[in-house]
């Protein structure tokens, strides 16, 4: 199963092309409208308003062999920590080797927000950012196959 944190995630239909080529089901998570759609391999959820509402929807269900497609690091971590391959939306693979420094750059990129020393702006989603995606987010279906 695909589990995507569908809220203002821009490889949707990245994600549906891969799949389908794959045959793996595939579920967007979100707090608000989705567009419905007739394949009986994609699943819509909608989850409350609620902060991080959609973020525990996915940790509570995927697991082991799953994969999760977010760009929130503390979803990434619970994931990972369940077993789930975790790609973000521009490509970078998140596991066990990495989440922790991953979780720290987030961490230091708040603080330094909250203290005024960084704007916080990030970078637009680009074109190579979709073709990164495109390249990770098929080698882990792969993977979740076999």
């Amino acid at each position: 199963m695909i589990y995507v944190d569908a809220d203002a995630c821009p490889v949707k239909p990245e994600i549906l092309k891969v799949a389908e080529r794959h045959g793996i089901e595939v579920t967007f998570v979100a707090n608000s409208g989705l567009r419905p759609s007739r394949d009986p391999m994609v699943h819509n959820v909608i989850v409350s308003s609620a902060f991080d509402a959609a973020d525990n929807w996915i940790a509570e269900h995927a697991g082991a062999g799953d994969i999760v497609v977010t760009a929130d690091v503390p979803l990434a971590g619970r994931c990972v920590a369940a077993g789930a391959f975790v790609t973000g939306p521009t490509g970078r693979i998140f596991d066990k080797t990495n989440i922790g420094m991953a979780t720290a750059m987030r961490d230091l990129g708040a603080h330094l927000r909250e203290t005024g020393e960084s704007k916080g702006y990030n970078a637009a989603f680009s074109p190579r950012d979709r073709s990164a995606f495109l390249e990770t987010f098929d080698r882990l279906c792969r993977w979740a196959k076999a």
